[in-house]
């Protein structure tokens, strides 16, 4: 069972839903990095650096670390025969 993120799981990977003005919600996925003073911060995948008002967090969870990137094998490699 996943449990809520809280200021203690910084360092850990997480989901955030976040409230747009509109209404709407949009998920952030990545490593909390702060989570101070209302603010938190999220690294994502891609090395983007996110910051949300925690008043605008509508729900969180600790999600498992991402799996390594495996290597992808390409056409015509040593190993394939033409």
């Amino acid at each position: 069972m996943a449990r809520e993120a809280s200021p203690g799981d910084v360092g850990r990977r997480a989901v955030l839903r976040v409230r747009l003005p509109d209404g709407r919600f949009r998920d952030i996925v990545g490593v909390l990095e702060r989570w101070s003073d209302g603010t938190i911060s999220v690294r994502r995948r891609d090395g983007a650096p996110v910051e949300v008002a925690e008043a605008d967090v509508a729900g969180s969870r600790l999600v498992p670390q991402s799996p390594p990137e495996r290597r992808r094998r390409t056409r015509g490699g040593p190993d394939t025969e033409r």
